[in-house]
């Protein structure tokens, strides 16, 4: 199979990029907007998932009824989300279904933004933020990112809160969208049987016009991450839960792929070094650990929930675990069980055209580069025993803030 990357960039900047398989039977689309929680202000929290979710209530030339019913006749999947860096818009279709697909989504992009519309939405906002801080583990991840990047607004909930969303108005949301809109500010993302000069064609005459704005500087994110313990007083629970959060490299260092491979073999959810000690034995119900990597700063998050009678000798295991990992470092068997686990994984994901056209657009949007399948697969083959003793050495898997959840019903 041959795949053809094209890449293209409008005269007011907005860049579309593809990967073109003319046998895939889907067509993958999707706009990348540069507007997450670390580009908000501190009056603004929570305002690009607003934002996000009134994208989808209308334009000038579409109702919200519009909208949806479109979304439906195209027979696909489409979907939005809202991530501390992004905002992304995307759909898959039938590769006939592509001048369809592409008009919706350029003009989705210039939303209404109507006051009645701002007003209903609020309420479906504050309802979101009610139900997620009564799920377990009851807003713990979001504490333990506040207190990490200490004020830095990579630590803003996505969501936002009662109060900013409360006194948010739509003039305000009007100013953040034509700030962070910007088609500078944006990369359209293609994967699948596209056809790329038609593609181009219908974004130049419905997205050619779309103003620029000068462009707010990105906040570096801190070098070093807040130290803080503390307990979290949730509503009556069966189960403790424990965030850690520690250093890990970010997007933009090639180190990722070497971490990514430690952090499997230490904390993958199924065959890693704390499922046989917690999970296959018992002890915990969750023990885990994963990577979050943002432009500039990368996070590394154990996580633990298990009965709180067992909290502390289960935190003792762990980081007994790690220490010895640390010490010792990978085993060459581990070495290559943690390879072929990621490429497989990303051999199996890539056969989607959609998640490709992800692959793709996040490159392009935070790296600037076309990454193929085979380039990825390369850059964890060619991790050796020296790369994870050095990465280890640099990130040893230590955490600088904790939180852990206290069930109301056992503070009092």
């Amino acid at each position: 199979m041959t795949l053809e990357f094209k890449q293209h960039t409008l005269a007011n900047g907005l860049q579309i990029v593809a990967e073109l398989n003319p046998s895939g039977y889907t067509a993958a689309f999707g706009f990348f907007v540069r507007s997450g929680a670390r580009d908000e202000g501190p009056e603004e929290r929570g305002l690009s998932h607003f934002l996000e979710h009134m994208v989808f209530k209308g334009t000038a030339r579409r109702t919200a009824a519009d909208v949806n019913r479109e979304l439906d006749e195209l027979g696909g999947q489409a979907n939005a989300y809202t991530s501390e860096e992004q905002t992304v818009y995307y759909t898959t279709v039938l590769p006939k279904y592509q001048d369809r697909a592409i008009d919706l989504l350029c003009d989705i992009m210039r939303p209404a933004l109507r006051d009645d519309d701002f007003q209903t939405e609020r309420q479906v906002i504050l309802e979101e933020i009610a139900k997620y801080d009564d799920q377990p583990p009851f807003g713990a991840f979001e504490t333990s990112m506040e207190l990490y990047f200490a004020g830095h607004p990579l630590g803003s909930r996505v969501l936002g809160t009662p109060e900013s969303i409360g006194e948010m108005t739509s003039t305000a949301m009007r100013k953040y969208f034509e700030r962070r809109y910007d088609p500078k500010n944006m990369v359209l993302s293609a994967a699948g049987c596209v056809d790329f000069d038609a593609l181009v064609s219908q974004v130049e005459s419905l997205a050619s016009q779309w103003p620029t704005a000068a462009m707010p500087a990105m906040v570096p994110a801190p070098t070093s991450g807040g130290q803080a313990k503390i307990e979290l007083e949730v509503p009556d629970s069966s189960q403790t839960y424990v965030i850690r959060v520690g250093a890990a490299p970010p997007n933009s260092s090639t180190d990722r792929f070497a971490m990514r491979m430690l952090v499997s073999m230490m904390g993958e959810e199924g065959g890693s070094r704390l499922f046989w000690d917690l999970i296959d034995t018992g002890r915990a119900d969750v023990a885990t650990m994963w990577t979050q990597e943002f432009q500039d700063a990368g996070l590394l998050f154990t996580y633990l929930s298990c009965a709180p009678e067992d909290v502390d000798a289960n935190l003792a295991l762990i980081d007994g675990a790690i220490e010895v990992f640390v010490k010792n470092g990978p085993a060459e068997d581990e070495i290559e069980q943690a390879k072929n686990r990621m490429c497989a994984g990303l051999i199996l994901s890539s056969e989607r055209p959609s998640n490709r056209m992800f692959s793709i657009g996040n490159a392009w949007q935070i790296r600037g580069v076309y990454e193929t399948l085979d380039d990825q697969l390369k850059k964890y083959r060619s991790v050796d025993a020296d790369d994870l003793q050095r990465v280890l050495a640099a990130y040893p898997m230590h955490y600088t803030t904790e939180v852990r959840t206290v069930s109301k019903a056992s503070a009092e």
